[in-house]
């Protein structure tokens, strides 16, 4: 049968009402006052002066004068005016703006409730209308107005929205965009009067601004994965796409099944990932009383603890690895969390193993096997954060040398980054934007590096800014150019601004990192304003590259970002960004069709954008840890570990340290990194890859450790007993690809470590293959 029939008349009037669709985009925040209303008009006089039809309407400025500033280029179609509970409320005059037919309207309030006459009763209604009718619409919303957070931000903070919208409103939009805003810009803008007198009292406190600004970051962390899976599915791609956490716990109807469970709970709660859970049972028995108690038992578990759950029929358990990997493959698994074997080596070898077989078959999926902690849950599970100890000096005297240290405390200079999810969202714009702002103020700002790249809106942004004259380097008969920082420290600012934070300095410069200079500055007293992406942090670097087949060469190191007192994303689409690309406001136009066919694909682009929202919103989260942990929407710890990282000088084991330091971070973990050499004498090669490893534990704020032992059958000994002093509760170790016939004649380290350590925690870590599919 053909299957290009004729389409019936109601099918072709429906085809052309969505080609004359307007389109819809929504600009949220964490908080009133984050600057959505700043950032709508501004798109909206952009989009003016590409020649597009734009209007305004029912737009508040709450009288901010630069809010102000950007509606007097914009006509106005005046909006109607009431009273509710003695406040001036907006609606939208639909039949004036479909009189004006303009081709793009800037609204405000998404979640406005309209006057008892009006044509509809919400805000939202309006614009469904005005879009059936071939107007696109930019308009603006606040976090906890959506209906599915109203409560929880109740809860959290005290803050209550006066009206909602859906919680599904989010996904009628083309493009949304999140206007990120750290609390201590909104103390400020509070503190000098701009969001007025009416602010509510709870805003004002800075936990509940982190609250807010997490629950935003990740709302939009979840949008963006969801468009990224949709993308991924229309190429073909399966498996995890390196940006999200997806936990698959493998539980049985058995006493341990909760704890497993748990346990998956924990590590997708502090990596911020999706907890699944599965259990296989024979289609051939009926469960026992006791399986049916231990069933029901983690069914509630898992509603407590909002993970999802499915039970499967399984005709014969040698048939569980293979389907408990394919299960996870078709979920876009990342981990996989099982209990270990009871069985000894022999009997491994004969009848098999259940964690031996899917290690086989799982490829970019993380393999974490759990310990049976019954008889060692006592000295494993300790408080994560140690009693204070009692200084008996306490209110002594402090001596000279402990003055001038704290007086160097006061003067450090504050530290501020831009970070972004690729180059051209508007970091060094908003740098600059900031700077003269702050000169505006009487503060003495300026420009210590800027890299325009020939973009004219980020050079017009300089304005009245100084900037410092760079230092000249001669570097093999040629004369090149960095910042002068000890030019800088004689100026000595208040404030300096310093781009492209990444940046590998001239060989021959004092410091070898720009980082390092802007640390010098911070010590000399003078803060600092920077600008980074986010695929130059060290710990992403592996993420990066799986995301978008690019390895990062200039990388910065987590602490750098952890140690500024504020941290903003930059949250651009990844259409706009595109349109600036086209548009060539980011490369030079022969540059152009080369990055859209790259790096700047849109597939990249949404897993960079899903990268770094999910980054600051940990980043926001280990910051509200740090203030108070019951404000921490990932929780409090209830476990210490100790995190150990067996490497080998492969290529991998920089992935290796990678993930140990990320996990560390994540669960406030002790980490170790531990290497043996069996070798009398080492290569220079060698030599020069552990030196490598070394570096690269050390700019993760590590140090690595290393043995020598008499041969390589005695690396495993080596690794165990080491494992055994420092109390390790998580072994981290790469994956070992062997052939079958290899592993029934010798033992790997991997299943070594699975029958030896059996008191600890392990993860077996994938090596990544783009290929793979199972």
């Amino acid at each position: 049968m053909s299957t290009y029939r004729r389409k019936t008349p109601e099918e072709i009037l429906y085809s052309i009402s969505k080609l004359h669709r307007g389109r819809l985009k929504i600009i949220i925040g964490s908080v009133s006052g984050a600057g959505k209303t700043y950032h709508m008009l501004q798109e909206g006089n952009l989009l003016k002066k590409q020649g597009i039809d734009v209007v305004i309407s029912a737009v508040s400025t709450m009288q901010r004068f630069e809010t102000v500033q950007q509606t007097l280029e914009l006509e106005r179609v005046p909006s109607i005016h009431w009273l509710k509970d003695g406040k001036e409320q907006k609606d939208l005059p639909l039949d004036d703006i479909l009189a004006r037919n303009p081709e793009v309207l800037l609204v405000d309030g998404l979640a406005h409730r309209n006057r008892k006459d009006a044509k509809f009763q919400t805000r939202l209604e309006d614009i469904k209308y005005l879009m059936s009718h071939g107007i696109s619409i930019i308009t603006t919303i606040n976090v906890y107005e959506l209906e599915s957070a109203d409560e929880f931000v109740y809860r959290m903070t005290g803050i209550r929205a006066e009206e909602t919208v859906p919680s599904d409103t989010l996904e009628l939009a083309d493009e949304v965009r999140l206007i990120d805003v750290s609390p201590e810009t909104m103390l400020k803008r509070i503190d000098e009067g701009i969001l007025g007198d009416k602010t509510h009292p709870a805003i004002s406190r800075r936990g509940n601004l982190g609250v807010l600004r997490e629950l935003a970051l990740r709302l939009m962390a979840e949008g963006v994965n969801d468009s990224l899976e949709k993308h991924r599915e229309e190429l073909g791609l399966v498996g995890p796409s390196g940006a999200a956490e997806r936990i698959l716990v493998s539980a049985q109807y058995h006493w341990n099944g909760s704890l497993h469970v748990r346990r998956g709970q924990q590590i997708a709660k502090r990596l911020n990932g999706e907890l699944i859970v599965v259990t296989f049972v024979s289609s051939k028995q009926s469960l026992t009383q006791n399986q049916l108690q231990f069933k029901n038992s983690i069914k509630k578990l898992v509603n407590k603890v909002d993970a999802t759950f499915e039970e499967l029929p399984l005709s014969r358990a040698r048939k569980l690895p293979g389907m408990l990997v394919r299960y996870a493959v078709a979920r876009k698994v990342t981990r996989i969390v099982m209990g270990h074997s009871n069985k000894n080596r022999w009997q491994e070898r004969w009848q098999g193993s259940i964690v031996n077989r899917v290690l086989r078959r799982a490829r970019n999926i993380d393999v974490f096997v759990m310990v049976d902690r019954a008889e060692h849950e006592g000295e494993r599970v300790l408080p994560i954060k140690a009693k204070p100890e009692q200084s008996s000096d306490s209110f002594r005297r402090l001596t000279s040398s402990e003055i001038e240290k704290k007086i160097e405390t006061i003067r450090h200079g504050t530290f501020k980054v831009y970070i972004g999810a690729a180059p051209g969202v508007g970091k060094t714009y908003k740098m600059l934007q900031e700077g003269n702002a702050l000169l505006n103020k009487g503060i003495d700002v300026v420009i210590g590096l800027l890299e325009t790249h020939g973009r004219k809106e980020t050079a017009e942004q300089v304005g009245t800014l100084m900037t410092v004259p760079r230092a000249k380097i001669n570097y093999q008969s040629a004369v090149l150019e960095e910042m002068d920082t000890d030019e800088i420290i004689a100026r000595h600012p208040e404030v300096v601004l310093v781009d492209e934070l990444a940046h590998t300095n001239v060989p021959g410069s004092r410091n070898k990192k720009r980082y390092d200079d802007v640390l010098r500055l911070l010590e000399s007293g003078i803060s600092v304003i920077s600008t980074v992406n986010v695929q130059h942090l060290e710990s992403l670097n592996d993420a990066v590259e799986q995301l978008t087949g690019v390895r990062v060469r200039e990388t910065v190191p987590d602490a750098i970002l952890r140690m500024a007192d504020e941290v903003e994303l930059i949250d651009v689409t990844p259409q706009m960004l595109q349109q600036r690309m086209r548009d060539g406001k980011i490369y030079a136009m022969e540059k152009i069709d080369q990055a859209l066919g790259s790096f700047f694909k849109i597939g990249n682009l949404i897993a960079l954008r899903e990268l770094a929202l999910r980054e600051i919103a940990d980043d926001v989260d280990e910051r509200l840890e740090a203030w108070n942990q019951n404000n921490s929407l990932r929780g409090p710890l209830r476990r210490r570990e100790v995190i150990f990282v067996c490497v080998d000088l492969s290529p991998r084991s920089e992935r290796l340290i990678r993930r140990g330091f990320r996990i560390a971070h994540r669960l406030k973990a002790e980490w170790h990194v531990f290497y043996v050499n069996s070798s009398a004498r080492m290569s220079e090669e060698d030599q020069k890859r552990l030196d490598t490893l070394k570096q690269l534990c050390e700019r993760l704020g590590g140090k690595m450790e290393t043995a020598e032992c008499a041969s390589r059958k005695r690396i495993r000994e080596t690794l165990l007993r080491r494992i055994n002093e420092v109390q390790a509760t998580q072994l981290i170790i790469g994956q070992c690809r062997r052939p079958l016939w290899y592993t029934l004649f010798k033992e790997t380290v991997v299943h070594y470590m699975l029958r030896a350590a059996r008191h600890t925690d392990i993860l077996i870590v994938a090596d990544f293959d783009p290929t793979a599919t199972e």
